[in-house]
């Protein structure tokens, strides 16, 4: 069988951590874990060195003859964000998106593609702190600024640096299955399946002091029993603080409420859990702290916008050496 054919496009100034991110899913040998062998190009507008933002130098080894018949053509990033697309660039992504190549940008790659008229009346995303700029550019596009990616069929996009490594997990899952994906993620130390948007992952930085340390502790403390009852006060109290101040400090330092964060948390223990697990529904919500399998539903369907059921068949494992070996970590949840 012929390997499929990614290309991940380089440009001079490129962050060489962005560039990594394709490279890390689709670079490297992943046979073993029941991926395909591919075909992995790097390539630019024309061959040869590049500069990077880090003040390494790199070599491309492929121009955009690359993109003629590669199967997936990644854009990790981008500079000159308002700027047009070169023209032997522009081309090539028209024909490559023509003929039916996906075409993904991460993070600011978005912009790439946009600029190539290519997300005109189309779902997309990029880095938030970016969203309102390409709308302001490109106003006939639908952004959600929220999510870690959007999957619009043959074009898809994602967030922040972080995001486009969920982005690239979620192509293998679509293409070469969810197991395959799985396996993936645990390999490169990564959540199989992040969930909710991007501000609940920017958490700024506490002051270090000692009601920080309580605060820190406290909210570890809760991450590690997930299934008991966590009140709002039940909390503050065991960071030292009241209600009103815990409560202001909480959305400064994480970004969102105290309870949107908890159920975040407590949905993630409970896709890990049916993920790796035989467990029934009413086990599952009872140690994910939802209580009965009727709230685990409900919040399902308000979050992920799908039945715990669903979310099973669809990501559940069936190697049993593996799920054992899944299981034994989500005794601690992060």
């Amino acid at each position: 069988m012929t390997a499929p054919i990614i290309a991940a496009l380089a440009f001079d100034g490129i962050s060489p951590f962005h560039l990594s991110v394709p490279c890390l899913v689709f670079g490297a040998d992943r046979t073993r874990l029941g991926l395909p062998r591919f075909d992995f190009r790097v390539c630019g507008v024309e061959q040869g060195m590049i500069r990077t933002d880090a003040g390494l130098s790199i070599l491309v080894p492929h121009d955009l003859s690359a993109l003629d018949d590669a199967d997936i053509i990644i854009i990790p990033s981008w500079k000159d964000l308002g700027a047009p697309l070169a023209k032997p660039l522009d081309e090539a992504l028209g024909r490559a998106h023509r003929r039916g190549a996906l075409i993904v940008g991460l993070c600011l790659g978005t912009f790439a593609i946009a600029a190539a008229g290519l997300l005109s009346g189309r779902n997309a995303t990029t880095h938030w702190a970016y969203t309102d700029q390409l709308r302001a550019l490109h106003p006939d596009i639908s952004i959600d600024a929220d999510v870690l990616y959007v999957d619009d069929g043959d074009i898809v996009t994602s967030a922040g640096v972080a995001a486009g490594l969920d982005c690239c997990l979620h192509i293998v899952r679509a293409r070469y299955g969810a197991e395959a994906a799985l396996r993936l993620a645990r390999h490169i130390v990564l959540s199989p399946h992040r969930q909710g948007g991007q501000a609940q992952f920017i958490e700024r930085p506490v002051a270090k002091s000692a009601d920080a340390d309580r605060f820190s502790q406290a909210l570890d403390a809760v991450r590690a029993t997930l299934g008991e009852t966590h009140s709002l006060d039940s909390v503050a109290e065991a960071a030292g603080l009241t209600r009103r101040t815990f409560t202001r400090r909480f959305q400064k330092s994480i970004g969102t409420s105290f309870g949107d964060w908890l159920t975040s948390r407590r949905i993630e223990l409970a896709q890990r859990l049916l993920e790796a697990t035989e467990k029934s529904m009413d086990i599952v919500a009872f140690e994910a702290g939802f209580g009965s399998a009727t709230s685990l539903r409900q919040h399902f369907a308000a979050r992920l916008r799908t039945s715990p059921a669903q979310y099973r068949r669809e990501f559940s494992r069936r190697d049993e050496h593996y799920v054992n070996a899944l299981v034994e970590g989500i005794n601690l949840p992060n």
